[in-house]
Protein backbone atom coordinates (compact mmCIF):
# COMPACT_ATOMS: atom_id res chain seq x y z
CA UNK A 1 0.00 0.00 0.00
CA UNK A 2 1.50 3.27 -1.02
CA UNK A 3 2.27 5.75 1.66
CA UNK A 4 0.09 8.84 1.73
CA UNK A 5 1.51 12.05 0.32
CA UNK A 6 2.47 14.70 2.80
CA UNK A 7 0.16 17.69 3.05
CA UNK A 8 1.88 20.47 1.11
CA UNK A 9 -0.75 23.23 1.21
CA UNK A 10 -1.36 23.40 4.89
CA UNK A 11 -1.22 26.97 6.09
CA UNK A 12 0.26 27.75 9.43
CA UNK A 13 -1.76 29.63 11.95
CA UNK A 14 1.42 31.38 13.03
CA UNK A 15 1.45 34.99 11.98
CA UNK A 16 3.81 35.90 9.21
CA UNK A 17 5.84 39.08 9.67
CA UNK A 18 5.13 40.03 6.08
CA UNK A 19 1.39 39.78 6.58
CA UNK A 20 1.28 41.74 9.83
CA UNK A 21 -0.01 45.28 9.11
CA UNK A 22 0.88 48.36 11.09
CA UNK A 23 -2.33 49.82 12.50
CA UNK A 24 -2.89 53.19 14.08
CA UNK A 25 -4.52 52.67 17.43
CA UNK A 26 -7.95 54.14 17.98
CA UNK A 27 -7.56 56.62 20.79
CA UNK A 28 -9.88 59.09 22.52
CA UNK A 29 -9.55 62.80 21.83
CA UNK A 30 -6.27 64.26 22.88
CA UNK A 31 -5.95 67.57 24.67
CA UNK A 32 -5.54 69.21 21.33
CA UNK A 33 -9.07 68.09 20.55
CA UNK A 34 -8.24 65.77 17.57
CA UNK A 35 -7.92 61.95 17.91
CA UNK A 36 -5.81 61.43 14.79
CA UNK A 37 -3.03 63.69 16.03
CA UNK A 38 -1.72 61.34 18.80
CA UNK A 39 1.08 59.55 16.91
CA UNK A 40 2.05 59.32 13.24
CA UNK A 41 2.90 56.18 11.28
CA UNK A 42 6.66 56.85 11.47
CA UNK A 43 6.62 57.09 15.21
CA UNK A 44 4.76 53.81 15.53
CA UNK A 45 7.43 52.04 13.42
CA UNK A 46 10.06 53.10 15.94
CA UNK A 47 8.63 50.70 18.48
CA UNK A 48 10.82 47.57 19.00
CA UNK A 49 10.59 44.86 16.37
CA UNK A 50 9.52 42.41 19.02
CA UNK A 51 6.20 44.03 18.82
CA UNK A 52 5.72 42.41 15.44
CA UNK A 53 5.29 39.07 17.13
CA UNK A 54 1.62 38.61 17.83
CA UNK A 55 1.04 37.92 21.47
CA UNK A 56 4.68 38.70 22.36
CA UNK A 57 5.77 40.72 25.36
CA UNK A 58 6.84 43.62 23.20
CA UNK A 59 3.38 43.74 21.67
CA UNK A 60 2.10 45.31 24.85
CA UNK A 61 1.87 49.13 24.67
CA UNK A 62 5.08 50.82 25.80
CA UNK A 63 3.82 54.36 25.31
CA UNK A 64 0.55 55.63 26.88
CA UNK A 65 -2.29 56.22 24.49
CA UNK A 66 -2.84 59.71 25.95
CA UNK A 67 0.35 61.62 26.51
CA UNK A 68 0.77 64.25 29.18
CA UNK A 69 0.73 67.80 28.03
CA UNK A 70 4.06 68.21 29.77
CA UNK A 71 5.78 65.47 27.73
CA UNK A 72 7.90 66.11 24.65
CA UNK A 73 5.66 63.91 22.54
CA UNK A 74 2.53 66.04 23.12
CA UNK A 75 1.63 67.87 19.89
CA UNK A 76 2.67 71.53 20.01
CA UNK A 77 -0.03 72.84 17.77
CA UNK A 78 -3.39 71.40 16.79
CA UNK A 79 -3.58 69.95 13.34
CA UNK A 80 0.15 69.93 12.64
CA UNK A 81 0.90 66.18 12.87
CA UNK A 82 -2.17 65.13 10.98
CA UNK A 83 -1.06 67.23 8.02
CA UNK A 84 2.47 65.80 7.85
CA UNK A 85 5.89 67.06 8.87
CA UNK A 86 6.37 68.95 5.66
CA UNK A 87 3.25 71.03 6.13
CA UNK A 88 3.75 74.79 6.49
CA UNK A 89 1.63 76.02 9.43
CA UNK A 90 1.31 79.51 7.97
CA UNK A 91 -0.02 78.24 4.71
CA UNK A 92 -3.62 79.54 4.10
CA UNK A 93 -3.66 82.20 6.77
CA UNK A 94 -4.45 84.92 4.27
CA UNK A 95 -7.50 82.92 3.18
CA UNK A 96 -8.65 82.59 6.78
CA UNK A 97 -8.32 86.35 7.37
CA UNK A 98 -10.33 87.03 4.25
CA UNK A 99 -13.05 84.67 5.46
CA UNK A 100 -13.17 86.33 8.84
CA UNK A 101 -13.53 89.75 7.23
CA UNK A 102 -16.41 88.48 5.15
CA UNK A 103 -18.04 87.09 8.30
CA UNK A 104 -17.72 90.42 10.08
CA UNK A 105 -19.24 92.25 7.12
CA UNK A 106 -22.18 89.86 7.08
CA UNK A 107 -22.67 90.41 10.82
CA UNK A 108 -22.72 94.19 10.39
CA UNK A 109 -25.19 93.98 7.52
CA UNK A 110 -27.47 91.66 9.47
CA UNK A 111 -27.54 94.03 12.43
CA UNK A 112 -27.92 97.23 10.43
CA UNK A 113 -31.78 97.23 10.51
CA UNK A 114 -31.70 96.93 14.29
CA UNK A 115 -29.29 99.86 14.57
CA UNK A 116 -31.35 102.01 12.21
CA UNK A 117 -34.53 101.11 14.07
CA UNK A 118 -32.98 102.07 17.40
CA UNK A 119 -31.84 105.42 16.02
CA UNK A 120 -35.30 106.10 14.57
CA UNK A 121 -36.99 105.19 17.86
CA UNK A 122 -34.65 107.50 19.77
CA UNK A 123 -35.41 110.33 17.33
CA UNK A 124 -39.16 109.82 17.65
CA UNK A 125 -38.85 109.78 21.43
CA UNK A 126 -36.96 113.06 21.26
CA UNK A 127 -39.70 114.57 19.08
CA UNK A 128 -42.36 113.42 21.54
CA UNK A 129 -40.47 115.02 24.40
CA UNK A 130 -40.00 118.21 22.40
CA UNK A 131 -43.68 118.35 21.47
CA UNK A 132 -44.62 118.24 25.17
CA UNK A 133 -42.02 120.66 26.51
CA UNK A 134 -41.36 123.03 23.59
CA UNK A 135 -44.08 122.53 20.97
CA UNK A 136 -43.42 125.92 19.38
CA UNK A 137 -39.86 124.82 18.61
CA UNK A 138 -41.12 121.63 17.02
CA UNK A 139 -43.61 123.53 14.90
CA UNK A 140 -40.89 125.86 13.72
CA UNK A 141 -38.56 123.00 12.83
CA UNK A 142 -41.32 121.20 10.93
CA UNK A 143 -42.32 124.36 9.09
CA UNK A 144 -45.81 124.57 10.61
CA UNK A 145 -45.14 128.04 11.97
CA UNK A 146 -42.97 130.69 10.46
CA UNK A 147 -40.36 132.05 12.80
CA UNK A 148 -41.72 135.57 12.57
CA UNK A 149 -45.14 134.32 13.74
CA UNK A 150 -43.68 132.68 16.83
CA UNK A 151 -41.54 135.63 17.72
CA UNK A 152 -44.46 138.03 17.49
CA UNK A 153 -46.50 136.31 20.20
CA UNK A 154 -46.80 138.55 23.23
CA UNK A 155 -45.95 137.08 26.65
CA UNK A 156 -49.06 135.92 28.48
CA UNK A 157 -48.39 138.02 31.53
CA UNK A 158 -48.85 141.26 29.58
CA UNK A 159 -52.46 140.48 28.53
CA UNK A 160 -52.05 142.74 25.50
CA UNK A 161 -52.62 140.32 22.64
CA UNK A 162 -54.01 142.32 19.72
CA UNK A 163 -54.96 141.31 16.24
CA UNK A 164 -51.55 142.42 14.98
CA UNK A 165 -49.64 140.45 17.58
CA UNK A 166 -51.73 137.33 18.13
CA UNK A 167 -50.67 134.36 16.01
CA UNK A 168 -53.42 132.75 13.99
CA UNK A 169 -53.22 129.43 15.83
CA UNK A 170 -53.87 131.25 19.12
CA UNK A 171 -57.09 133.00 18.06
CA UNK A 172 -60.36 131.95 19.71
CA UNK A 173 -63.21 132.39 17.27
CA UNK A 174 -66.76 133.28 18.27
CA UNK A 175 -67.97 133.36 14.66
CA UNK A 176 -70.76 130.88 15.43
CA UNK A 177 -72.23 133.11 18.15
CA UNK A 178 -74.38 136.18 17.66
CA UNK A 179 -75.34 137.13 21.24
CA UNK A 180 -72.77 138.44 23.73
CA UNK A 181 -71.79 137.84 26.39
CA UNK A 182 -72.22 134.12 25.87
CA UNK A 183 -74.45 132.25 28.28
CA UNK A 184 -72.81 130.23 31.07
CA UNK A 185 -73.47 126.95 29.24
CA UNK A 186 -71.84 128.34 26.09
CA UNK A 187 -68.74 129.39 27.99
CA UNK A 188 -68.70 125.90 29.48
CA UNK A 189 -68.70 124.44 25.96
CA UNK A 190 -65.77 126.67 24.99
CA UNK A 191 -63.78 125.46 27.99
CA UNK A 192 -64.55 121.85 27.15
CA UNK A 193 -63.27 122.32 23.61
CA UNK A 194 -60.10 123.88 24.92
CA UNK A 195 -59.52 121.17 27.50
CA UNK A 196 -58.81 118.71 24.67
CA UNK A 197 -55.99 120.78 23.28
CA UNK A 198 -54.15 123.68 24.79
CA UNK A 199 -54.91 123.38 28.51
CA UNK A 200 -51.66 123.91 30.38
CA UNK A 201 -50.36 121.34 32.85
CA UNK A 202 -47.79 123.66 34.40
CA UNK A 203 -48.13 126.10 37.27
CA UNK A 204 -51.50 127.79 37.80
CA UNK A 205 -50.52 131.04 36.06
CA UNK A 206 -47.89 129.56 33.74
CA UNK A 207 -48.62 130.27 30.07
CA UNK A 208 -48.73 127.37 27.67
CA UNK A 209 -45.59 126.86 25.61
CA UNK A 210 -47.66 127.38 22.45
CA UNK A 211 -48.73 130.79 23.70
CA UNK A 212 -51.95 132.15 25.21
CA UNK A 213 -55.20 131.68 23.34
CA UNK A 214 -57.43 134.73 23.21
CA UNK A 215 -59.98 136.51 21.07
CA UNK A 216 -58.93 139.31 18.78
CA UNK A 217 -58.94 142.64 20.61
CA UNK A 218 -59.13 146.11 19.07
CA UNK A 219 -55.94 148.07 18.70
CA UNK A 220 -55.03 150.19 21.69
CA UNK A 221 -55.71 153.34 19.69
CA UNK A 222 -59.32 152.26 19.17
CA UNK A 223 -59.74 151.03 22.74
CA UNK A 224 -59.01 154.17 24.70
CA UNK A 225 -60.02 153.98 28.36
CA UNK A 226 -60.78 150.24 28.43
CA UNK A 227 -59.32 148.30 31.34
CA UNK A 228 -56.04 146.67 30.37
CA UNK A 229 -56.80 143.37 32.09
CA UNK A 230 -59.91 142.17 33.91
CA UNK A 231 -61.47 139.27 35.78
CA UNK A 232 -65.25 139.14 35.48
CA UNK A 233 -67.56 136.95 37.52
CA UNK A 234 -70.76 136.14 35.66
CA UNK A 235 -73.90 135.59 37.73
CA UNK A 236 -75.83 133.05 35.70
CA UNK A 237 -78.73 132.26 38.03
CA UNK A 238 -78.10 128.52 37.79
CA UNK A 239 -77.05 128.01 41.42
CA UNK A 240 -78.03 129.43 44.77
CA UNK A 241 -77.06 132.89 45.98
CA UNK A 242 -74.40 131.77 48.46
CA UNK A 243 -72.95 129.27 45.98
CA UNK A 244 -72.32 132.16 43.59
CA UNK A 245 -70.96 134.41 46.35
CA UNK A 246 -68.48 131.75 47.49
CA UNK A 247 -67.00 131.48 43.99
CA UNK A 248 -67.18 135.21 43.45
CA UNK A 249 -65.14 135.79 46.61
CA UNK A 250 -62.28 133.66 45.25
CA UNK A 251 -62.38 135.40 41.87
CA UNK A 252 -62.23 138.82 43.54
CA UNK A 253 -59.22 137.68 45.57
CA UNK A 254 -57.42 136.56 42.40
CA UNK A 255 -58.09 139.94 40.82
CA UNK A 256 -56.48 141.62 43.82
CA UNK A 257 -53.51 139.29 43.71
CA UNK A 258 -52.95 139.60 39.95
CA UNK A 259 -53.56 143.35 39.93
CA UNK A 260 -56.45 143.06 37.49
CA UNK A 261 -59.70 144.98 37.49
CA UNK A 262 -62.60 143.01 38.97
CA UNK A 263 -66.01 143.20 37.31
CA UNK A 264 -69.41 141.53 37.70
CA UNK A 265 -71.72 140.60 34.84
CA UNK A 266 -75.39 140.17 35.79
CA UNK A 267 -76.84 139.96 32.27
CA UNK A 268 -78.45 136.57 32.88
CA UNK A 269 -78.94 136.75 36.65
CA UNK A 270 -82.42 135.79 37.83
CA UNK A 271 -82.25 137.85 41.05
CA UNK A 272 -82.31 141.32 39.57
CA UNK A 273 -79.16 143.40 39.24
CA UNK A 274 -76.08 143.10 41.42
CA UNK A 275 -76.62 146.63 42.67
CA UNK A 276 -80.17 145.70 43.75
CA UNK A 277 -78.51 143.88 46.65
CA UNK A 278 -74.83 144.88 46.93
CA UNK A 279 -72.58 147.85 46.40
CA UNK A 280 -70.94 148.27 43.02
CA UNK A 281 -67.63 146.39 43.01
CA UNK A 282 -66.09 149.21 40.99
CA UNK A 283 -66.40 151.20 44.21
CA UNK A 284 -65.55 148.50 46.75
CA UNK A 285 -62.62 147.09 44.70
CA UNK A 286 -61.56 149.72 42.15
CA UNK A 287 -58.46 147.80 41.05
CA UNK A 288 -55.35 149.19 39.34
CA UNK A 289 -57.31 151.42 36.92
CA UNK A 290 -60.17 153.09 38.80
CA UNK A 291 -62.86 154.26 36.42
CA UNK A 292 -61.62 152.32 33.40
CA UNK A 293 -64.19 151.07 30.91
CA UNK A 294 -65.33 147.46 30.89
CA UNK A 295 -64.29 145.53 27.77
CA UNK A 296 -66.81 144.69 25.10
CA UNK A 297 -68.68 141.45 25.88
CA UNK A 298 -67.19 139.92 22.70
CA UNK A 299 -63.76 140.11 24.36
CA UNK A 300 -64.61 137.96 27.39
CA UNK A 301 -62.91 134.55 27.45
CA UNK A 302 -63.72 131.74 29.89
CA UNK A 303 -60.66 129.59 29.12
CA UNK A 304 -57.75 130.03 29.45
CA UNK A 305 -57.55 132.17 32.56
CA UNK A 306 -54.55 134.05 31.15
CA UNK A 307 -56.67 135.70 28.48
CA UNK A 308 -56.73 139.46 28.68
CA UNK A 309 -60.36 139.57 29.87
CA UNK A 310 -61.12 136.38 31.80
CA UNK A 311 -64.75 135.59 32.70
CA UNK A 312 -65.73 132.89 35.17
CA UNK A 313 -69.11 131.53 36.24
CA UNK A 314 -70.46 128.68 38.33
CA UNK A 315 -70.23 126.25 35.38
CA UNK A 316 -66.68 127.05 34.29
CA UNK A 317 -65.29 127.31 37.83
CA UNK A 318 -64.35 123.62 37.80
CA UNK A 319 -61.74 124.38 35.14
CA UNK A 320 -60.07 126.95 37.39
CA UNK A 321 -60.86 126.18 41.05
CA UNK A 322 -60.05 122.49 41.02
CA UNK A 323 -56.84 120.60 41.74
CA UNK A 324 -54.55 123.15 40.10
CA UNK A 325 -56.04 125.92 42.25
CA UNK A 326 -55.48 123.90 45.40
CA UNK A 327 -51.90 123.19 44.37
CA UNK A 328 -51.30 126.89 43.84
CA UNK A 329 -53.10 128.39 46.83
CA UNK A 330 -53.23 125.77 49.57
CA UNK A 331 -50.56 126.02 52.24
CA UNK A 332 -48.11 123.32 51.08
CA UNK A 333 -46.47 122.99 54.49
CA UNK A 334 -49.69 122.54 56.48
CA UNK A 335 -52.01 119.62 57.12
CA UNK A 336 -55.72 119.02 56.73
CA UNK A 337 -57.78 122.11 57.55
CA UNK A 338 -54.70 124.32 57.91
CA UNK A 339 -53.94 123.87 54.22
CA UNK A 340 -57.11 125.80 53.37
CA UNK A 341 -56.36 128.84 55.48
CA UNK A 342 -55.16 130.96 52.50
CA UNK A 343 -58.47 130.34 50.71
CA UNK A 344 -60.35 131.09 53.92
CA UNK A 345 -58.49 134.39 54.00
CA UNK A 346 -59.44 135.07 50.38
CA UNK A 347 -63.13 134.69 51.22
CA UNK A 348 -62.83 136.70 54.40
CA UNK A 349 -61.19 139.66 52.69
CA UNK A 350 -63.65 139.60 49.79
CA UNK A 351 -66.69 139.69 52.10
CA UNK A 352 -65.07 142.36 54.20
CA UNK A 353 -64.09 144.69 51.35
CA UNK A 354 -65.71 143.68 48.03
CA UNK A 355 -69.06 141.97 48.71
CA UNK A 356 -70.91 144.58 50.73
CA UNK A 357 -74.72 144.87 51.02
CA UNK A 358 -76.16 148.03 49.55
CA UNK A 359 -77.84 150.71 51.60
CA UNK A 360 -81.30 149.13 51.52
CA UNK A 361 -80.13 145.67 52.54
CA UNK A 362 -77.81 147.06 55.19
CA UNK A 363 -80.79 148.80 56.76
CA UNK A 364 -82.81 145.57 56.72
CA UNK A 365 -79.96 143.67 58.36
CA UNK A 366 -79.65 146.27 61.07
CA UNK A 367 -83.37 146.22 61.79
CA UNK A 368 -83.36 142.43 62.11
CA UNK A 369 -80.42 142.55 64.54
CA UNK A 370 -82.11 145.20 66.61
CA UNK A 371 -85.33 143.21 66.85
CA UNK A 372 -83.40 140.08 67.81
CA UNK A 373 -81.74 141.82 70.75
CA UNK A 374 -85.07 143.31 71.87
CA UNK A 375 -86.68 139.90 72.26
CA UNK A 376 -86.92 139.01 75.94
CA UNK A 377 -86.60 135.69 77.67
CA UNK A 378 -89.47 134.10 79.64
CA UNK A 379 -88.20 135.77 82.80
CA UNK A 380 -88.25 139.19 81.13
CA UNK A 381 -84.50 139.63 80.69
CA UNK A 382 -82.82 140.43 77.40
CA UNK A 383 -80.09 138.63 75.50
CA UNK A 384 -76.53 139.68 74.82
CA UNK A 385 -75.82 136.81 72.41
CA UNK A 386 -77.55 133.99 70.58
CA UNK A 387 -76.98 130.69 68.77
CA UNK A 388 -77.91 130.57 65.09
CA UNK A 389 -79.27 127.47 63.36
CA UNK A 390 -79.85 126.98 59.65
CA UNK A 391 -82.29 124.29 58.54
CA UNK A 392 -81.97 123.85 54.78
CA UNK A 393 -84.72 121.79 53.25
CA UNK A 394 -85.86 121.92 49.62
CA UNK A 395 -83.44 120.32 47.14
CA UNK A 396 -80.44 120.11 49.48
CA UNK A 397 -80.60 116.78 51.24
CA UNK A 398 -77.79 115.68 53.57
CA UNK A 399 -75.11 113.43 52.15
CA UNK A 400 -74.50 111.20 55.17
CA UNK A 401 -77.52 111.39 57.43
CA UNK A 402 -79.79 108.36 57.08
CA UNK A 403 -82.93 110.21 56.22
CA UNK A 404 -84.18 112.91 53.93
CA UNK A 405 -83.25 115.72 56.32
CA UNK A 406 -81.48 116.07 59.63
CA UNK A 407 -84.28 116.33 62.25
CA UNK A 408 -84.97 119.64 63.94
CA UNK A 409 -84.34 117.94 67.29
CA UNK A 410 -80.67 117.46 66.34
CA UNK A 411 -80.31 121.18 65.71
CA UNK A 412 -81.88 122.10 69.04
CA UNK A 413 -79.74 119.58 70.91
CA UNK A 414 -76.56 120.86 69.26
CA UNK A 415 -77.52 124.46 70.04
CA UNK A 416 -78.09 123.74 73.73
CA UNK A 417 -74.88 121.71 74.04
CA UNK A 418 -72.63 124.33 72.49
CA UNK A 419 -74.34 127.04 74.52
CA UNK A 420 -73.72 125.15 77.75
CA UNK A 421 -70.05 124.60 76.90
CA UNK A 422 -69.48 128.27 76.09
CA UNK A 423 -71.60 129.72 78.92
CA UNK A 424 -70.97 127.66 82.03
CA UNK A 425 -72.25 130.44 84.28
CA UNK A 426 -75.61 130.87 82.51
CA UNK A 427 -78.87 128.96 82.75
CA UNK A 428 -80.54 127.31 79.72
CA UNK A 429 -83.28 129.92 79.90
CA UNK A 430 -80.69 132.49 78.80
CA UNK A 431 -80.39 130.81 75.41
CA UNK A 432 -81.81 132.64 72.41
CA UNK A 433 -81.92 130.80 69.08
CA UNK A 434 -82.07 132.52 65.71
CA UNK A 435 -83.68 130.18 63.17
CA UNK A 436 -83.07 130.61 59.44
CA UNK A 437 -84.89 128.21 57.18
CA UNK A 438 -86.54 127.91 53.79
CA UNK A 439 -89.29 125.81 55.36
CA UNK A 440 -92.14 126.97 57.58
CA UNK A 441 -92.64 123.37 58.70
CA UNK A 442 -89.03 123.16 59.92
CA UNK A 443 -89.50 126.38 61.89
CA UNK A 444 -92.62 125.01 63.53
CA UNK A 445 -90.69 121.90 64.60
CA UNK A 446 -88.05 124.04 66.29
CA UNK A 447 -90.69 126.14 68.03
CA UNK A 448 -92.40 123.06 69.40
CA UNK A 449 -89.11 121.79 70.83
CA UNK A 450 -88.08 125.07 72.43
CA UNK A 451 -91.30 126.86 73.40
CA UNK A 452 -91.27 125.86 77.08
CA UNK A 453 -87.62 126.65 77.81
CA UNK A 454 -85.84 128.62 75.11
CA UNK A 455 -86.52 131.74 73.06
CA UNK A 456 -86.50 131.62 69.27
CA UNK A 457 -86.62 134.30 66.60
CA UNK A 458 -86.84 134.22 62.80
CA UNK A 459 -87.98 136.37 59.92
CA UNK A 460 -91.26 134.44 59.99
CA UNK A 461 -91.81 135.72 63.56
CA UNK A 462 -90.72 139.33 63.01
CA UNK A 463 -93.03 142.09 64.12
CA UNK A 464 -91.67 144.19 61.23
CA UNK A 465 -93.94 143.58 58.24
CA UNK A 466 -91.16 144.23 55.73
CA UNK A 467 -88.83 141.77 57.45
CA UNK A 468 -91.61 139.23 57.73
CA UNK A 469 -92.22 139.60 54.01
CA UNK A 470 -88.60 138.56 53.34
CA UNK A 471 -89.13 135.07 54.76
CA UNK A 472 -88.76 132.28 52.23
CA UNK A 473 -92.07 131.79 50.39
CA UNK A 474 -91.44 128.04 49.96
CA UNK A 475 -88.78 125.40 50.32
CA UNK A 476 -85.99 126.39 47.97
CA UNK A 477 -85.68 124.28 44.82
CA UNK A 478 -83.28 125.74 42.29
CA UNK A 479 -85.13 124.49 39.22
CA UNK A 480 -88.39 126.02 40.45
CA UNK A 481 -86.97 129.39 41.47
CA UNK A 482 -87.39 130.89 37.99
CA UNK A 483 -91.11 130.18 38.14
CA UNK A 484 -91.51 132.97 40.72
CA UNK A 485 -92.18 136.53 39.66
CA UNK A 486 -89.06 138.68 39.40
CA UNK A 487 -90.19 140.80 42.34
CA UNK A 488 -90.64 137.65 44.44
CA UNK A 489 -87.16 136.43 43.46
CA UNK A 490 -85.60 139.75 44.43
CA UNK A 491 -87.47 139.75 47.74
CA UNK A 492 -86.39 136.16 48.50
CA UNK A 493 -82.79 137.15 47.73
CA UNK A 494 -82.99 140.02 50.20
CA UNK A 495 -84.33 137.64 52.83
CA UNK A 496 -81.44 135.26 52.25
CA UNK A 497 -78.93 138.09 52.65
CA UNK A 498 -80.52 139.12 55.96
CA UNK A 499 -80.63 135.51 57.16
CA UNK A 500 -76.98 134.98 56.24
CA UNK A 501 -75.90 138.12 58.06
CA UNK A 502 -77.55 136.98 61.30
CA UNK A 503 -76.42 133.37 60.91
CA UNK A 504 -72.76 134.26 60.46
CA UNK A 505 -72.28 137.70 61.96
CA UNK A 506 -71.15 138.94 58.53
CA UNK A 507 -71.06 142.73 58.00
CA UNK A 508 -71.61 143.42 61.71
CA UNK A 509 -70.30 146.49 63.47
CA UNK A 510 -68.55 146.45 66.83
CA UNK A 511 -71.80 147.36 68.60
CA UNK A 512 -73.86 144.61 67.04
CA UNK A 513 -74.73 141.37 68.83
CA UNK A 514 -72.97 138.41 67.24
CA UNK A 515 -73.87 134.72 67.21
CA UNK A 516 -72.02 132.59 69.75
CA UNK A 517 -72.15 129.63 67.39
CA UNK A 518 -73.75 128.48 64.14
CA UNK A 519 -75.39 125.07 63.66
CA UNK A 520 -75.83 123.92 60.05
CA UNK A 521 -75.35 121.10 57.53
CA UNK A 522 -72.48 120.88 55.07
CA UNK A 523 -74.68 120.40 52.01
CA UNK A 524 -75.63 124.08 52.17
CA UNK A 525 -73.27 126.80 50.94
CA UNK A 526 -74.73 129.03 53.64
CA UNK A 527 -73.07 126.68 56.11
CA UNK A 528 -69.67 126.93 54.41
CA UNK A 529 -69.68 130.72 54.36
CA UNK A 530 -71.07 131.00 57.89
CA UNK A 531 -67.65 129.83 59.09
CA UNK A 532 -66.09 132.76 57.23
CA UNK A 533 -68.41 135.18 59.00
CA UNK A 534 -67.51 133.72 62.40
CA UNK A 535 -63.80 133.97 61.70
CA UNK A 536 -61.11 131.28 61.69
CA UNK A 537 -60.45 131.11 65.42
CA UNK A 538 -64.08 131.38 66.47
CA UNK A 539 -65.32 128.88 63.90
CA UNK A 540 -62.71 126.16 64.38
CA UNK A 541 -61.16 126.90 67.76
CA UNK A 542 -57.44 126.32 68.18
CA UNK A 543 -56.60 124.18 65.17
CA UNK A 544 -53.67 121.90 66.00
CA UNK A 545 -50.58 121.37 63.87
CA UNK A 546 -52.19 118.41 62.12
CA UNK A 547 -55.16 120.52 61.02
CA UNK A 548 -57.78 119.10 63.38
CA UNK A 549 -60.47 121.40 64.78
CA UNK A 550 -60.74 122.12 68.49
CA UNK A 551 -63.90 120.16 69.26
CA UNK A 552 -64.30 121.75 72.67
CA UNK A 553 -64.07 125.38 71.60
CA UNK A 554 -65.24 125.39 67.98
CA UNK A 555 -68.34 127.46 67.25
CA UNK A 556 -69.07 126.18 63.77
CA UNK A 557 -71.06 122.99 64.32
CA UNK A 558 -71.81 120.86 61.26
CA UNK A 559 -74.42 118.10 61.70
CA UNK A 560 -74.17 116.09 58.48
CA UNK A 561 -70.56 114.99 57.95
CA UNK A 562 -69.62 115.69 61.59
CA UNK A 563 -65.93 115.75 60.74
CA UNK A 564 -65.94 112.28 59.14
CA UNK A 565 -64.41 113.67 55.94
CA UNK A 566 -61.26 115.75 55.84
CA UNK A 567 -60.94 118.60 55.47
CA UNK A 568 -64.02 119.36 57.54
CA UNK A 569 -64.56 122.66 55.71
CA UNK A 570 -64.14 123.84 52.12
CA UNK A 571 -64.51 127.41 50.81
CA UNK A 572 -66.86 126.72 47.88
CA UNK A 573 -68.70 124.11 45.86
CA UNK A 574 -67.94 123.16 42.26
CA UNK A 575 -70.75 122.26 39.86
Amino acid sequence: MARPRPLANIASARASPSSHQVLTPRTPHSRSGRAEEGYTEVELEQVTEDDNEYGGRAQHQSVPLLSSSASDSFPRSPGYRSRGDDHDPTHGWHKSAKGQGQLQLNTVLSRLPLVLGSITAAFLLFLAFLSYTRPEKLHRYLGILQSNETDSTTPASSHHNTSAKLASHLVISYENHTQFPLRPAEYLAECRKLSHGYMSHGNYWEPHAMGVLDVVHPDDADDDGVCASTITYMLGGEVGLLADLALLAQAAALARERNRTFLIDDTYWNRGKWTDHFLNVRDTQPGPQPGCKAPRPEELVACPRLARHWVINSRTAKFHFGHAYSEAYDDPYAHNLNRLRPQFKFSEESFLHTIRPNKQNSALIQRARSELTSVTSPDGSGFDSYVAVHLRRGDREPAFYRGKYVPAADFVQAATEVWSELNLDKTPESLSIYVASDSVAALREVEDLTATRYTTFSLFQSADAELRGLASPAEYVQKEFDELQESARIRATRGMIVDFALLSGMWASEEDVLPEATICTFSSNVCKLAAVGLGWDAAFGTVDSMGSMDKKHKRWVELDQRGSIVPAWVPFELF
